[in-house]
């Protein structure tokens, strides 16, 4: 490592001593974990402070949605890792596909289980990750890096932005030091949650603040886009006995009906849920209820809005 290399690493915030931490080899069990809950208790006040930027950044991801576009997750190591996990959990929570919420790691699939040291120094390939995804101006391109500066991460978003995308990163650096890597963003979301207790340790309140922020990116972005009603999954995809049984359940809670009549509504749309709310609050058949929710961008209040409108 160079000595300008170390002497930029050594300023970042996540790699800082914590003064609360500094005898936590001597503290009896209880003491540590008290000491590590009362630092965990500054992440959500610090992502709380980060809320105008986060609003930005949904807005620009409904957005994309709704006009066909993707978010991308780029990171490296821990912030990889929460990217895959925020994609994958998209289209069993919202019934999307897996193309819509994708996640792009560092060193490939194999970082997901196993670390893959050096692949983040390589800015290049983070820019051919992107090209590979075939990055549109309709995408969103959310880097997560806890420092603010991993090249491949920085490759990736200098790329998105060449390509048109919306390009947001996720960090828990400093904002203004961030902003000195020329990293090409155009929202920095940037909670501070201080130094960890196990200095440099990002995997730790760096990799919390930025669970919660992914949790609120792609909660917030579908709600916005109409996937939930008031705050019940409604595009629930009945691919199993159970997601069946769950999707009869959120019929019968919404539209207030029986068991019966539940299964029938779902069987005249065809297993899908929103359908089904929309033949039942509106007391229309399926053809009525499609052509409703087409108009309303998929939204179930908004279609029942309509139906109420004529």
């Amino acid at each position: 490592m160079s000595r300008t290399l170390f002497e930029e690493i050594s300023r970042l915030r996540t790699e800082q001593l914590n003064p609360a931490s500094v005898a936590m080899d001597s503290l009896a069990i209880e003491d540590f974990l008290r000491l590590m809950n009362d630092e965990d208790q500054r992440v959500a006040v610090a992502v709380r402070q980060e809320i105008p930027n986060i609003a930005r950044a949904v807005e620009a991801i409904a957005t994309a949605f709704l006009r066909g576009g993707r978010l991308i997750y780029v990171g490296a190591g821990t912030s990889g890792r929460l990217g895959i996990l925020d994609a994958s959990e998209c289209p069993p929570t919202f019934g999307v596909p897996p193309t819509m919420v994708r996640a792009i790691i560092a060193g490939g699939p194999q970082a997901v289980f196993a670390a893959q040291e050096g692949a983040e120094d390589d800015p290049d390939a983070g820019a051919a990750a992107i090209a590979a995804e075939h990055v549109t101006s309709a995408d969103v391109v959310c880097g997560l890096s806890a420092s603010g500066r991993t090249p491949f991460v920085l490759g990736a978003l200098a790329e998105a932005k060449r390509r048109g995308a919306f390009a947001v990163l996720v960090t828990t650096n400093d904002r203004q030091q961030v902003e000195r890597f020329g990293v090409a963003a155009d929202c920095i979301i940037a909670p501070n949650v201080g130094p960890e207790i196990l200095a440099g340790s990002t995997r730790l309140k760096s990799g919390t603040a930025q669970k919660l922020v992914l949790n609120m990116l792609s909660t917030a972005s579908m709600v916005r886009i109409g996937k939930t009603y008031g705050n019940i999954m409604v595009d629930v995809q009945p691919l199993s006995a159970k997601l069946r049984e769950r999707a009869k359940g959120i019929v019968m809670r919404i539209v207030g009906c029986d068991y019966d009549t539940a299964s029938s509504l779902l069987e005249r749309a065809d297993g899908q849920v929103k359908i089904a709310l929309v033949m039942g609050m509106a007391a229309c058949d399926a053809a009525t209820a499609r052509t409703l929710l087409d108009r309303a961008g998929g939204s179930v209040r908004r279609a029942l809005q309509l139906h109420n409108a004529t």
